[in-house]
């Protein structure tokens, strides 16, 4: 069995991967690196990974960083014999990448301009306006898809689940239109529920 190591902060991008360890009960080791302090920046860490940033998973030593590159690669791995994440070649496939990428980039990329009108104490100018109107389009999107049925690929839980719902859980908390899509909000209610989802912070 391969040595994982996750680098990680808590109440971080990286929770989302401490999660899905959890969830595919991946036996690991998690070191701390205090962003906080700039242990970010240290040589040793940059050498991993160039970025600066957590998370980052070492496998046997080799390193892999992106959240959302590590959560695909963990359900490749670990999830498609648990039945968490589909097997290659079929089109539950496409749609786990699909919608994984939708999430960090499509939805993404709305959350980013949320982010900074929040963070600059303009929510509601013309930029914070604007991206909450995306967002909420965005969001429009994901309920007609779970009005449907009641997870991301069908009827059974998988980790397209836990990585849409981690982007999604966070824009709500920001301030992202979530509870005015009510399919959304309840499927959102199911997989914070879920106990990996219960990261220590």
């Amino acid at each position: 069995m391969s040595q994982i190591v996750l680098y990680w902060h808590p109440m971080s991008s990286a929770t989302p991967v401490a999660c899905a360890l959890a969830e595919l009960g991946v036996k690991h080791e998690r070191v701390k690196i205090d962003i906080t302090q700039g242990e970010q920046r240290r040589p040793d860490y940059l050498a991993l990974n160039p970025n600066g940033k957590v998370p980052t998973l070492t496998v046997d030593g080799a390193p892999l960083f992106e959240a959302l590159a590590i959560e695909m690669w963990l359900g490749e791995t670990y999830g498609v014999q648990q039945g968490l994440w589909p097997a290659p070649g079929t089109p539950e496939r496409l749609q786990a990448m699909a919608w994984s990428t939708w999430s960090y980039v499509t939805y993404g990329a709305q959350l980013v301009r949320l982010q900074a009108a929040r963070d600059l104490g303009t929510p509601d100018d013309a930029h914070g306006t604007s991206a909450h109107k995306g967002l909420d389009q965005l969001l429009a999107l994901l309920d007609a898809r779970l009005a449907a049925q009641p997870w991301m690929l069908g009827q059974a839980y998988s980790l397209v689940d836990l990585i849409v719902g981690s982007v999604i859980g966070y824009s709500a908390y920001i301030g992202a239109p979530v509870g005015s899509h009510p399919h959304v909000a309840a499927w959102l209610g199911r997989v914070q529920a879920r106990p990996a989802m219960q990261i220590d912070a």
